[in-house]
């Protein structure tokens, strides 16, 4: 199901970040169906990717996700303690910390890549960490050291 994005008329001088998201199916993805449901609204800045687990989101598909164009990639998964994989977002938890000195090294800023634990029940925290995250990304402006050139 989809979420009830804020929708905001086109001004060409106004930066829209775009920000791919990897949601977990169990919690993230949920809680994201909860917002919709509930016609909270949100920015529509974020491309939604489930995934089963946070802990499946490889670093090889974040650096893409710069690479094709995002300003910003979220990751959001289970509580830790309430992986339905058990440990999942604990091993996810580990390669985002490795994906954000990776960045930094290459000179993508740290504030472009952002972790999240949003149950199923969080749709008010799911929309508010979006909100957030695009507010966020609009003040550093748009992300050209991994675009490739097309």
């Amino acid at each position: 199901m989809a979420s009830t994005p804020t929708q905001t008329p086109k001004d060409p001088s106004v930066f829209e970040p775009r920000i791919v998201a990897f949601l977990c199916k169990w919690c993230s993805s949920a809680g994201s169906d909860l917002a919709g449901v509930s016609r909270m609204q949100y920015p529509s800045n974020a491309v939604p990717i489930t995934v089963m687990c946070s802990g499946s989101v490889s670093p090889v598909y974040i650096l893409s996700a710069f690479n094709k164009g995002a300003d910003g990639v979220l990751v959001s998964g289970c509580h830790p303690g309430d992986c339905h994989y058990l440990k999942g977002n604990y091993f996810a938890r580990r390669k985002i910390f490795l994906v954000q000195k990776l960045l930094s090294f290459i000179g993508i800023e740290k504030d472009r890549f952002r972790m999240s634990w949003v149950s199923a029940a969080e749709g008010a925290k799911f929309a508010q960490v979006v909100e957030e995250f695009v507010r966020d990304i609009r003040t550093l402006g748009p992300q050209r050291k991994l675009k490739a050139k097309r």
